[in-house]
């Protein structure tokens, strides 16, 4: 069992992820609409000045977007690869109890075979258990 987090079960990691994979996909939306807009009107001779001007600043906020996808996926990366290369923590031991002269392991009730204690509770009910199952078979 590993001891640290995995990358995959991190929220900020696929935030990153997922934003910048939105934010490049829209980039690339706004800038191929507007420019290709654009082309088609200036080719025909119907653009306006609305179109070239405010057109070729949607087509640079494309861009921007773009640009920010690509450097958020590459951060991304980074972050996976960087990830790799943290050692693993040491896992933790753990010892059965340590009893000390004066008291044993049976004043407590810890059965070293089980490793939990053995209470009457359980020992009640798995002696019912016993003779639930000798007499299943007689009653039918």
């Amino acid at each position: 069992m590993s001891t640290r987090p995995r990358l995959t079960h991190s929220i900020p990691f696929w935030a990153l992820v997922a934003f910048s994979l939105a934010s490049g996909l829209t980039g690339a939306y706004l800038l191929v609409e507007k420019l290709g807009g654009m082309d088609a009107r200036l080719t025909d001779g119907t653009a306006t000045s609305n179109d070239v001007y405010v057109g070729q600043i949607w087509a640079i906020l494309g861009a921007i977007l773009i640009g920010a996808g690509v450097v958020g996926l590459t951060l991304a990366l980074t972050v996976a690869a960087l990830r790799s290369f943290v050692p693993a923590q040491a896992a933790e031991v753990v010892e059965p109890p340590a009893f000390d002269d004066e008291h044993s392991a049976d004043e407590y009730g810890y059965d070293a075979q089980l490793g939990y204690e053995a209470n009457e509770t359980t020992e009640a009910t798995a002696e019912n258990s016993d003779a639930d199952r000798e007499a299943a078979p007689a009653a039918r």
